[in-house]
């Protein structure tokens, strides 16, 4: 198989025949083997009735029905998890992606060789405010952290080989940051393609103010396991080196003042530098411990399941 279609949706019910038909169409004209997978992260209204609809008329439609709102994160794990095209696409299904865009993402994976290629909406039709300069600010800034110098990371539209997306784990709210994800897998030859951005036809955004805050966390989840993931004991073995030291320091004054400088002097517990010493040494302590354990739990990770709950399938 060619191509398979990766699309988490909540709540899209309008859409989807559309996006469907608009899909279907690039690749008859194109003469793609495909496929197509519905992710369904629990929908409150009749999303799932429409894919069912869609996959009883095209066998090439897929569907996976979360049993409740896991998050895209998840619902792209899932969908990386079944697919089975050797070239991988993922888009949103609000129609704000173009599919006439597929074509030209597959001849770069696969004539170009690059591992991905993500779409950058260079013109958006998306408010200025709450989506336009939060972007433009998440995307400087996880271009200075991890070194993927992309312009647009959060464009759902992108092209990935099959082997990337079986290498990957998606968890949390890391779908912003698969191209970094992939790079520190290895995968380093990532491209970018500007796309065509359309504005939202039906319903309304789903992200609410709380993805500023969640772009920012995970930002910094990203830059501290791209550092520090596979060597934890580099960080806070070093943060507990440094504290103990700061500790033993004041200790070290502390004796020899009271032993030869100042011997008649008031009680070592009752000096501030005596609690900064006993405070710096213990945190020193507890740091390393956290490194040693860091480095215990990194080694036993179990890896290739999502967390979420799969509640229906069709055309698996």
């Amino acid at each position: 198989m060619q191509l398979s279609v990766v699309i988490p949706l909540l709540n899209e019910q309008e859409s989807l025949t559309e996006l469907h038909d608009w899909i279907a169409a690039v690749m008859q004209s194109n003469h793609f083997s495909y496929e197509i997978i519905f992710i369904d992260d629990g929908s409150g209204d009749d999303s799932w009735k429409v894919i069912q609809s869609l996959a009883s008329k095209n066998q090439n439609v897929k569907g996976l029905r979360f049993l409740k709102n896991f998050g895209k994160s998840q619902a792209l794990h899932a969908g990386f998890k079944e697919a089975q095209g050797d070239v991988i696409i993922t888009m949103d299904a609000d129609l704000q992606d173009s599919p006439e865009e597929i074509p030209e993402l597959v001849r770069l994976i696969k004539e170009e060789d690059f591992d991905i290629v993500s779409g950058w909406k260079k013109k958006r039709y998306d408010s200025i405010i709450t989506k336009n300069l939060p972007s433009k600010l998440f995307n400087w800034a996880a271009r200075k952290t991890s070194g993927v110098q992309l312009h647009d990371f959060n464009c759902g539209l992108k092209a990935f080989k099959k082997k990337v997306v079986k290498t990957i784990e998606v968890s949390g709210e890391m779908h912003r940051y698969i191209p970094v994800l992939a790079k520190n897998a290895g995968y380093s030859n990532i491209g970018e393609k500007v796309v065509v951005h359309q504005a939202r036809k039906y319903g309304k955004t789903k992200f609410g103010a709380e993805r500023f805050l969640n772009g920012f966390l995970d930002l910094i989840t990203i830059w501290f396991v791209t550092k520090f993931g596979k060597q934890p004991m580099h960080l806070f073995g070093a943060l507990g080196v440094l504290m103990f030291l700061v500790g033993f320091g004041f200790a070290l004054y502390l004796g020899i003042d009271k032993l030869f400088l100042d011997p008649t002097g008031r009680l070592i517990t009752d000096r501030p530098q005596f609690y900064i010493s006993l405070t710096a040494m213990i945190l020193g302590t507890q740091l390393f411990m956290a490194g040693f354990l860091g480095e215990l739990i990194t080694r036993s990770k179990k890896t290739g399941r999502g967390h979420y709950t799969i509640s229906e399938t069709i055309n698996f």
